[in-house]
């Protein structure tokens, strides 16, 4: 099967491969260069199948383990001496990513055969492809799909994994072979490993379908084409939905490193108006900016060993600059408390010294191993942490609940987005923390909850291990220390992600006037070709006044005056969410007035309203005025459809799995916490599920707001809750699924 691999396997360094297997988190998958590297040495896929299992089983002596699987693959016997060769590893599962961008429509044309070659001639030398040549030919398809899935999961975009060479050396050889051309050594050995069990879609192990039928089905919902409308529908498949509305709404756009990406201007600009909003308020109660380094030291994340071992598996490390190892690591902030309070320490002497309110915008690092998408979770995303300092504890958890309307308002003043108020349950709370409280939005697409901010009171916690302490103003002594009472909360750029998935429609973003980059586009119409020059000067010098006028007002406007024609800018600016459109053109000049289109409405007449030249100020900051109460009220009556007062488990499960948030009488205990996910885990494994996940539920918070406890039973809604709490239940706690 491999006649070549003599002596030094064709001459390639065998050190060289067993580096590789050795240390797998350097190479894994296998480069570009490593692949040319064993091409380049006449070593084909099946040897570098053997590599990756050598990387996976890291025997004791690796040189004998790719001696003898390759004689394996010969026929051979293994050495006398040697022990057997340890059995082929199973292909490692791919860790699942979000929505990745298929593969782009010209590779596919390229993997496909000319039509001729695809038929045989009618002479008789051109006889229907070989029982051989139909397995070399599905290997090498098998081949450029798994090397352009590895590619992309190593972050590289569709254009760069298209342009890669191996990948065109594989996609040239395929069509060789369609076009009747021999099968080599390489896809044989190929074929061999792609008889090993694969991970199909499920559709297609239904359907029977080929994989490349598939992969071109797939391709056309998942990589959106450049230009044009949304291509999946919000209710047929939200995930797909979200990725095309982000990236054809020019919010982000793909980044190399695995779980980054870009926040193109359009949605930093959203960021900033949040940023900007929040940082004036935050300045009202006595906080101000500061910057803290990334870097963190060893003995810091040491110091606090509990609070930071919920981050411990996200902690991304600093051990080397050029070739030099750093003679103590340090880890990228996951979050500041550790940095910031040593520093806390040095600052307070005296009970004069306090309260310390700081605040940084930065941005933190979770090295994410879950499902990354845009916005939601990431492995790098921006926030803003607040560290405050108190002397007294009623001072400091005044201000939490204080920080908390605020994060509130963000969501409901901003995004017109309605949200919970509550606390977190025990098994839910901070790291370090006495109590946290949160602000929770829902999703009514997916039928999922999300965790909008936090704001933690963490009492003494932080105080004592750093020792933030000062003379007790109480003690006639003098002697006494006192230690700090201390809060932490934080509001992340997900804000913009919780906006897409509640306001986007199948027309794209649908952005709140009060954080849209712009809040109005101007779009002169009504001009054609036999239109008079007077016109069309008469249409600029009108829409530029218009321009004006807003501008001078505070209004953010956008006059759109490119040669395009005027539908295409519609559906441009509508793709990009632009709450309102000024259409007007010479007609609408002579009677004095334009026509104003909201985006939050559906395209028909009632979307439209008229305004006058001479009140156009006043009617464009009404409009804007309503669209803005008109989406808060839209998703507030969406969201409150979806809640639902459960006194009896036999009810909880068949609410939650319609999509809703529940209001229950809980005990408060973790443990009973992890019963009822575990049971609704179960319960809905074999039912319909809106929003199609299948997940346990989880405790959101315990609401704040009457309203949310009305009628609370006082017994644990779980039937085997072994709670001392059991019958003594005050509050109801919320519960969902959630992202």
């Amino acid at each position: 099967v491999l006649p070549k691999f003599r002596g030094s396997f064709g001459g390639m360094d065998l050190s060289h491969l067993v580096t590789i297997g050795l240390f797998p988190s350097k190479r894994k998958p296998l480069s570009a260069a490593d692949l040319a590297y064993f091409q380049q040495h006449a070593v084909d896929a099946k040897l570098a199948e053997i590599v990756e299992q050598l990387a996976a089983q890291k025997p004791a002596d690796p040189f004998k383990f790719i001696a003898d699987a390759v004689l394996k693959l010969s026929g051979k016997p293994a050495a006398a001496a040697a022990s057997p060769a340890p059995a082929p590893a199973k292909a490692p599962k791919q860790e699942k990513a979000a929505p990745a961008p298929a593969k782009a429509e010209k590779a596919e044309k390229a993997e496909k055969a000319p039509k001729a070659a695809e038929k045989p001639a009618a002479a008789p030398a051109a006889a229907a492809p070989s029982t051989d040549a139909e397995a070399a030919i599905k290997a090498v398809g098998d081949e450029i799909r798994d090397l352009k899935t590895s590619l992309k999961s190593g972050g590289l975009s569709t254009k760069e994994v298209n342009e890669n060479d191996e990948v065109k050396k594989l996609v040239a050889r395929l069509q060789e072979l369609k076009a009747g051309g021999a099968p080599s050594a390489a896809p044989k050995a190929a074929a061999k490993a792609a008889a090993a069990p694969k991970a199909e879609p499920k559709a297609e192990k239904e359907k029977g379908k080929k994989p490349e039928k598939q992969e071109k089905a797939s391709t056309a919902l998942a990589k959106p084409s450049k230009g044009g409308g949304v291509e999946v529908k919000k209710a047929d498949d939200v995930a797909l939905w979200y990725e095309q509305v982000i990236k054809k709404g020019e919010l982000i756009e793909a980044y190399p490193v695995k779980g980054c990406f870009i926040l193109r201007q359009w949605s930093y600009r959203i960021w900033e108006l949040i940023q900007g909003w929040l940082d004036s308020e935050i300045k009202l109660i006595g906080v101000e900016n500061c910057y803290f380094p990334m870097f963190i030291p060893k003995c810091y994340i040491e110091k606090e060993e509990d609070h930071l071992n919920d981050f411990a598996p996200e902690l991304a490390w600093v051990s080397k600059f050029g070739n030099q190892d750093i003679e103590e690591p340090v880890a990228i902030r996951p979050t500041s408390e550790t940095a910031m309070y040593a520093a806390y320490s040095n600052w307070v002497q005296s009970h004069r010294d306090l309260p310390i309110k700081l605040n940084q915008w930065c941005s933190v690092v979770r090295w994410e191993v879950k499902q990354t998408t845009p916005f939601l979770r990431t492995r790098e995303f921006l926030w803003q942490e607040g560290h405050t300092a108190y002397a007294d504890k009623a001072g400091a958890e005044k201000e939490v609940l204080e920080v908390l309307e605020l994060y509130a308002l963000v969501y409901e003043k901003l995004l017109s987005i309605p949200v919970v108020r509550g606390t977190k349950t025990k098994a839910e709370t901070f790291p370090g923390a006495d109590y946290t409280t949160t602000v929770e939005a829902f999703i009514p697409a997916t039928g999922r909850a999300i965790q909008g901010a936090t704001s933690h009171h963490l009492g003494q916690n932080f105080s004592k291990m750093f020792d933030i302490s000062f003379q007790d103003p109480a003690d006639p002594t003098g002697k006494a220390r006192a230690h700090a009472w201390q809060n932490s909360w934080g509001l992340t750029q997900r804000t913009i992600g919780v906006m897409v998935m509640v306001h986007g429609d199948d027309r794209g973003l649908v952005l709140p006037p009060r954080v849209a980059a712009h809040e109005v586009v101007i779009v002169p119409v009504g001009l054609k070709a036999t239109s008079t020059q007077d016109d069309r000067d008469a249409l600029a010098k009108v829409t530029e006044e218009y321009r004006d006028k807003l501008t001078k007002a505070g209004v953010r406007v956008k006059l759109d005056d490119r040669d395009n024609s005027p539908g295409w800018k519609f559906n441009y600016w509508e793709m990009k969410g632009v709450p309102l459109r000024i259409e007007i053109g010479p007609q609408d000049i002579k009677k004095g007035e334009f026509v104003m289109a909201k985006r939050n409405m559906p395209p028909t007449a009632d979307a439209k309203v008229a305004g006058r030249h001479a009140s156009i100020v006043e009617d464009v900051r009404k409009v804007l005025d309503d669209i803005q109460r008109e989406l808060l009220e839209k998703s507030s009556a969406e969201r409150d459809a979806r809640l639902a007062f459960v006194d009896k488990w036999e009810d909880f499960s068949p609410n939650l799995n319609a999509g809703k948030m529940l209001f229950v009488p809980f005990c408060g205990d973790p443990t009973c916490e992890e019963g009822i996910k575990a049971k609704s885990k179960e319960e809905a494994a074999e039912v319909e599920v809106a929003g199609g996940l299948k997940m346990g539920a989880k405790s959101l918070c315990v609401p704040h707001e009457d309203k949310y406890n009305k009628a609370c039973p006082k017994t644990c809604i779980n039937p085997d809750c072994t709670s001392a709490n059991r019958s003594s239940v005050k509050r109801r706690t919320m519960f969902g699924r959630s992202y």
